[in-house]
């Protein structure tokens, strides 16, 4: 399993994810800063990444039909703060997707 981190969301997400032995990009990192919500969901649905956005746009208007999305719902918080929340809601998050949930709303 391989994600795409939107924007909004800190790159250093991406070392989290590796520490738990998953493949991470950053969307500023393989797409540039300005990228258009629709050119990150056809990127996510072209190369089968799942994708991790606080950005309800993406569950409104690029439903995940053809991609995974996950949707954290966590509010503004410190990259610390950002990884222990994640960190207690994961193990259950990723057996959602493992299942083949396209949406995965976290709250």
């Amino acid at each position: 399993m391989r994600f795409l981190i939107d924007a909004q969301l800190p790159p250093a997400l991406c070392s989290w994810f590796a520490e738990r032995g998953f493949e991470a990009e950053h969307v500023t990192a393989r797409l540039g800063g300005q990228t258009a919500d629709a050119e990150i969901a056809q990127v996510a649905a072209a190369e089968a990444l799942v994708l991790i956005t606080k950005d309800d746009d993406f569950a409104l208007r690029y439903p995940p039909l053809d991609y995974q999305l996950v949707w954290l719902r966590c509010g503004n918080i410190t990259n610390r703060a950002l990884r222990e929340w994640l960190s207690l809601r994961w193990a259950p998050l990723l057996e959602r997707l493992e299942q083949g949930e396209r949406l995965v709303e976290v709250r």
